[in-house]
Parts: C-alpha cells; structure tokens; sequence
C-alpha cells in the first residue's frame, strides 16, 4: 500500500485536507463572488460540478481589465443512462431556467448543463436530487457514471445487466454527508472538524485518479468496454444472465509530446458470477485505491498500474481481496455494436426509437426544433429517455400503433428521420472542447459537423457512403469521444491543428495509430483522401476502414499517400 507521507502531488493534499470533500465548499458558495479558489473548485468535480469560463470572450475580458465569464457545468449521474419521463423533463426545464438552452448527452451516457452561474448551483442540484438524479461523483476521482447497453430489446438480458450497472453504482458511490449538507440543506460540519462519517472504499484521499466502469454484451460493444478501467462482457445462458468476463486496465488519456502517457486496452482478468460482480468490482477499485500512482496524476490511471506491476500481479491482489480464486473467462469475443437508431421492438407491444444527436447537443435551432420535439414526445407519449453510448437517445415505451405519430411530432419540428442521415454522421462523435472546456486546444463540436460535410462527399464520389465507420473529434488528447479506438479520427493538438489517428475499428478491440500530425482544420479530409481512395482499391470483402488501415500499416500507408491540396 502506498505510504500516505510520501511525495504527492498538489490534488492528493487537498483531498486529504478536505474533510470528505467539504473543503470550504459551503463558505465559498454562500460568498458574493462568480467563481471558486482553485482548491475549492478541485473538490467541486467531486459534487458533480466543473468550473468553466467562456474562452471565446477570455482574450477581451482580460484586456479590458474584467475577469473570465464564470459559468459551471453540472454532470447527472445516470447509470445505464436510462430516465423516466417525468426526470428527463426535470432536466429540460432545468436547461431552460438554469443552463444555457441545451443538455449534452455526453459519451458516458450522462447529461451536462453548460453555462450554469455560481448562484443558480444549488438551485440546479437540490432539483435534480429531488427528481432523484444525482451528480454525486459525475466528476473527480471516484467510480465515474457505470455504462450499460441502453437498448430495452426483448429477453430480458439488458435489463438484468442495468441491474447489476446500478447496483456497482450505489455500492462505489461515495459515503460522505458533505454532498448532502452542502447542496441539500444537511446540516453543516463546523469548519476545522474532521469528516464525521468513514469513507470504508475510498478512504480520506479518494482514487489516484478518475475510475470508469462499461458492461457489453459479446454481440453489441455500443459502450466501447475495452477503453474502461473496469468492463464487465456478459455471458448469456439462454435469456439468463450466466455472469460476466471481467476486463481491467482500459483508458484513452494521454498527452500530446508525453510518452509516458498512452491509450490503452483492457485485459481479460477473469470471470464473476453476477452475484459476485459487485465485490469483484470493489476489490479491483481498492487495488488501485491502494497502489495506483499519487505523485503523477499522468501515471495515475488502472492502466499504468497494470502495465508497471502485471496482470498476474494484480490478479493475485484482487483474489486477496476476494479470497478466493477468480474463474478464468469464458472464451467469447466482440463480434458486433450497435447505435440503436431508427425503430425497434421492445416487446409487449411496445417498440422504441432510437434518435440521432448531433455531438449529443439536444437544443433547438432554425431548422430544427429538437429540443422542444423531445420534450413534446415525452410529454404526450409519456416515452422513457435512454442515452446512449453514441451520444444520442431512445425514446422507450411507444406503442406499436402511435409509430406513426411519433414520426409526424418529429417531422413537424423538422427534425430528420434516422434514414435521411449518412452513415457517416450517425457514427461520428465529438466532445464540447471549445468555448467552455478549460483542457481544449482545438475545436471539436462546434467543428465536426463541417468536416463531416465534406466527408460525405469524397465516400459518396469514391462510392463507400454505405461503408460503416466511426470518426471522432476530441480538442485535446484526453479523449472524451474515445477517438483512440475509432477508425478515424481528429485529436486537437494546437489551435485549428489536429493529430490524426487511424486503424481504429468499429468493434472497439483495436487501437488507432497516429497518421499525420499538425494538421489544419482545413486540410484534414485532403490529407485521408489518399487512404480512402487505396481502401476503395484495395480492401477485402467485408473488410472495416481501420481492419484495412492495421493490414496495410500505418507508415506504409504513410509513405505511399500524398494529400492532394486542400479545395
């Protein structure tokens, strides 16, 4: 176990210091300021909630002598991603009174509120709480938002892997009482006093670093579960749930210049029963708890922990803990994912539609009026919200013979049926980078739908339109939108220049490769034109654009492509 004196870096020491997270939270909110010091609003992601300013208006305000437009964003916690209706139009209305218009499915399947000021905070929470969503550990470095396949298909087996998603979710939450003095009227703990509640998994330091969880099924890796420190792979028997593969050591982070820092897979750990699953995922949580790095955040992740001690080191650290054995896993591989968009029987008479979201920003607009067709929606069918790993939303629980309906509330606010969109589109993604994001170097949402124009058009002259891939935009290299694991991808590397990595796969069971690097916004479809034009030539029947990209190899790809200059 690591020595609690030694050397830690600058977030270890406010951890420890903050009294569960309490810190001076409570004062600094109730003050008549805009924003919070830099130790409070590091405890602040543990509630949920990260500080922001707008950086389109940075340069000017400081120029003219003001400070940075404070704004907050607040992150639900939503296992499986699955809502009611009466909380997903909580949150609606809460974008409207509180945020800037719009919710942000985010590839966590959670909802982000943007442009939140520092009075409205707890306002926000206090609702959300009692619509029961909670933003406790949405952020921070804690069990992050537990991803589960949000599709409601007949057989009953997605439901009973939701199950287990929620229960390793209450189980991993944090036990402080800090949240709930501080947002919802607790009763507050007298600055100085220590925290008067243990914290049993965490501990008074909490994890090395944040700590992300997926369940997929071998037929459907809709939540990327290879890119998660912790994944569980069910194993059907039947429509019964037999248990789960346990993976271990997946994350996307890096940083650009760092080689110490690397996207990573997760590894085959063993096999849990589903009455094990919960313990099993406790046991590797405290593993890395106990030996993660503290004095690096870089080198904090499960994965640096896995690739510095081993995976028969860990494994045998988790066994301890369990004591007893882990079974070996069961032998399944990845074999398909699914977006989920369009209609589809959800059985007893009822279906579901699966609704497109560009870059998961759900608002309205001119053309299209989508935040409003939502709420409308939910309101007169009285439909369930599941967010999806893709950034988009099921509509649940629609009647087989209101189909049609549903279809003209839709097209009566202009929002474009699942079949009009490229396939293209309805697999890229985006995180919000620029203007709130304090980590962007580079656009990405507010980029991506443009570059996907002219995308569509070099596959439809090269006839590939119908080709299924994934393309993914990230302003930096954190990776929020899983780039690493895409056929394609654009990774903010300076200001309107990107790092582009191929050799992804649909599947999400390979690793993409840096192709070209300093690239200009402009320039990034002519520089992959070339690949495209060879994939069109070359590839094998049913072959993806990443398989192709890993069989040919990057440098080889590298040396025989010239971009053709940019229109």
């Amino acid at each position: 176990m690591a020595d609690k004196h030694t050397d830690v870096s600058a977030v270890e020491k406010i951890k420890e210091a903050s009294r569960g997270l309490r810190g001076s939270l409570a004062p600094e909110l109730a003050a008549d300021t805009s924003h919070f010091e830099d130790a409070a609003a590091q405890l602040l992601k543990f509630h949920g909630v990260y500080q922001q300013d707008d950086r389109d208006t940075r340069r000017q305000r400081s120029d003219a002598g003001l400070e940075p437009d404070y704004a907050f964003m607040v992150r639900c916690k939503i296992p499986g991603g699955v809502l009611t209706a009466d909380q997903y139009l909580v949150l609606d209305e809460l974008a409207g009174r509180y945020g800037n218009g719009t919710l942000r499915v985010t590839t966590r399947q959670d909802n982000q509120f943007h442009g939140v000021v520092k009075g409205d905070l707890k306002r926000t929470i206090r609702a959300l709480n009692d619509a029961l969503v909670t933003t406790l550990g949405a952020c921070g470095d804690v069990q992050r938002n537990v991803m589960s396949c949000p599709a409601p298909l007949p057989g009953g087996l997605r439901d009973q892997a939701l199950a287990v998603a929620r229960q390793i979710s209450a189980r991993l939450l944090p036990r402080t009482r800090a949240y709930h003095e501080i947002w919802l009227n607790g009763n507050q703990v007298a600055e100085g006093a220590p925290a008067p509640e243990p914290e049993p998994i965490y501990g008074e330091r909490y994890l090395p670093r944040k700590f992300k969880t997926a369940i997929a099924s071998p037929d459907d890796n809709c939540t990327d579960v290879y890119s998660n420190d912790l994944g569980f792979v069910v194993i059907p028997d039947g429509d019964s749930l037999a248990g789960f593969n346990v993976l271990v050591g997946g994350g996307l982070g890096m940083t650009h210049g760092k080689k110490v820092t690397y996207p990573r897979l997760a590894d085959p750990l063993g096999f849990a029963t589903p009455e094990d699953v919960v313990q099993v995922a406790e046991a590797v949580i405290t593993v890395q708890r106990d030996y993660g790095d503290r004095r690096d955040r870089r080198h904090a992740r499960l994965k640096y922990l896995l690739d510095d001690r081993g995976l028969d080191w860990f494994r045998a650290q988790v066994e301890q803990r369990l004591g007893r054995p882990l079974r070996p896993p069961a032998p399944v591989r990845i074999s398909d994912v699914h977006d989920h968009l369009g209609w589809h029987d959800q059985g007893g008479g009822r279906s579901f539609y699966g609704l497109f979201v560009e870059n998961g920003r759900i608002q309205d607009a001119e053309d299209a009026q989508l935040r409003t067709a939502v709420r409308r929606i939910v309101e007169v069918f009285r439909a369930g919200v599941h967010f999806t790993p893709q950034q988009n939303l099921l509509l649940t629980g629609i009647a087989e013979e209101r189909r049609a309906a549903l279809d003209a509330m839709l097209a009566d606010h202009g929002v474009r049926p699942t079949g009009v969109i490229s396939t293209v589109r309805r697999w890229s993604m985006a995180c919000p980078a620029l203007p709130t994001c304090g980590l962007a170097l580079a656009e990405a949402e507010r980029a991506l739908p443009g570059v996907i124009d002219e995308l569509e058009g070099e596959l439809e002259r090269l006839g590939l339109a119908d080709v299924r891939l994934t393309v993914r935009m990230t302003g930096c290299p954190n990776g929020c939108a899983r780039p690493y694991t895409a056929d394609l991808a654009f990774v903010g590397r300076s200001a309107d220049k990107y790092t582009i990595f191929v050799g992804g796969s649909v599947l999400g069971t390979t690793l993409a490769t840096a192709y070209a690097d300093l690239v200009p916004r402009r320039r990034l479809v002519a520089q992959v034109r070339p690949l495209l034009e060879r994939y069109r030539v070359e590839r094998l029947p049913g072959e993806g654009l990443g398989d192709f990209w890993c069989r040919i190899g990057v440098d080889e790809l590298r040396n025989s492509a010239v971009a053709e200059p940019a229109p």
